[in-house]
C-alpha cells in the first residue's frame, strides 16, 4: 500500500456560522419542559427488562421495546467517573478548567453527563453523592441544570 505524504495541503482558516434547530422529539421534549416548568427530573422505565434511563428515550436499547412508563427521581446520584478540560470552550459560559461527571442517578440504570462543580479537584472521587443545582432562570434545556455538587451531609 503507497503512503502519499500531503506536505503540499492549503489550509484555510475560517468559521461557519449555522443556525440550525434540534427537534427533541415527543420523550426529550416532555423531559425538558418539566425540568424548565417545575425542576423535575423524569426518567422513562422500560416494562419489559426494567430499565430506568436519564436523559429519556423512546426506545430500550436493551430489549428495544417502547418505553412510556414515567417515573421520577429526586437528582441525588453517584459520581461513576470525571474528567476536568483545561482550555476554555467559547460555546459555553464557563472558565476553564472545566469538570465534567457521569453522574448514575438514583434509581436510573444509565448515567447523565453534566457538569461538577462547588467541589476541589483534589476531594472528587468516583462515589461521591451529588446532587443538582438548578438555575434561577430556565430555558427548557439540560443547561437547566447549572451543575451537580457534592451532597453536603448533616
Amino acid at each position: 500500500m503507497e503512503v502519499i505524504q500531503r506536505d503540499d495541503m492549503l489550509l484555510f482558516p475560517g468559521k461557519i456560522i449555522m443556525d440550525y434547530s434540534h427537534a427533541a422529539g415527543r420523550v426529550g421534549s416532555r423531559f425538558l419542559a418539566e425540568l424548565k416548568k417545575s425542576k423535575r427530573l423524569l426518567a422513562i422505565r422500560c416494562r419489559t427488562c426494567n430499565r430506568v434511563y436519564i436523559p429519556p428515550r423512546l426506545t430500550c436499547k436493551t430489549c428495544f421495546h417502547n418505553m412510556e412508563d414515567w417515573i421520577e427521581l429526586d437528582g441525588r446520584g453517584t459520581l461513576l467517573t470525571y474528567t476536568t478540560v483545561y482550555y476554555g470552550e467559547p460555546v459555553l459560559d464557563r472558565e476553564a478548567p472545566t469538570t465534567y461527571g457521569i453522574i448514575r442517578l438514583d434509581g436510573a440504570d444509565t448515567g447523565l453527563v453534566h457538569f461538577l462543580n462547588e467541589v476541589k479537584q483534589q476531594d472528587l472521587r468516583v462515589g461521591l453523592r451529588l446532587e443538582p443545582v438548578f438555575k434561577n432562570e430556565r430555558n427548557g434545556n439540560i443547561l437547566d441544570i447549572k451543575y451537580f455538587r457534592p451532597i453536603k451531609s448533616g
